[in-house]
């Protein structure tokens, strides 16, 4: 089991990395709006206050809401980059062709399904693949195609069962 999340964290990572980032000048022409609310003080509370917390549900476009509703239970509760990366990624959506949406909305939900912990873990073999030379990755893409052609009885016999740690012995005394 621990094979096929890391497998499918793999997936996710190189799924993630090969979408585009959003640019820092769309960052920017964000934020413009606010800057003429920000010219008072309250305004200005109010504005750091969201910039911690990054926009709530509520505040998303309808649009936007459609494309990210499998996130929507955990939205709140992610943090202010994450949210950024999403609204990236759904203001790309329109621009992506019929496949490519089906895919996203499909690793979309696969993502929301998984646990903190799991998603902590794709994170950390994403920043860990992202280091590999570029031949190593193109290595492990092509393993990762090998393994999604699999049937799920032949992935389930090469899952690796996990090691239980060893247990200490306790000494005798005389």
């Amino acid at each position: 089991m621990r094979a096929a999340l890391v497998l499918l964290a793999l997936g996710f990572a190189m799924a993630v990395r090969a979408q585009p980032a959003p640019t820092q000048e769309a960052f920017r022409a964000e934020a413009k709006p606010e800057a003429k609310a920000e010219s008072r003080p309250a305004a200005k509370k109010t504005a750091k206050a969201k910039a911690k917390k990054g926009p709530m549900w509520a505040e998303l476009s309808p649009d936007h809401q459609a494309i990210l509703a499998p996130l929507k239970t955990d939205w709140e509760n992610l943090e202010p980059e994450r949210k950024q990366k999403w609204i990236g990624i759904a203001k790309r959506y329109p621009k992506m062709k019929p496949q490519q949406q089906e895919r996203v909305q499909k690793r979309m939900h696969d993502w929301a399904a998984l646990t903190p912990e799991q998603r902590r873990q794709a994170r950390e073999n994403y920043r860990k693949i992202a280091k590999v030379p570029p031949e190593q990755r193109k290595n492990i893409r092509a393993q990762w195609a090998e393994y999604q052609q699999l049937s799920p009885a032949e992935r389930e016999r090469l899952q690796v069962e996990p090691v239980p740690p060893p247990t200490q012995k306790k000494k005798k005394t005389p």
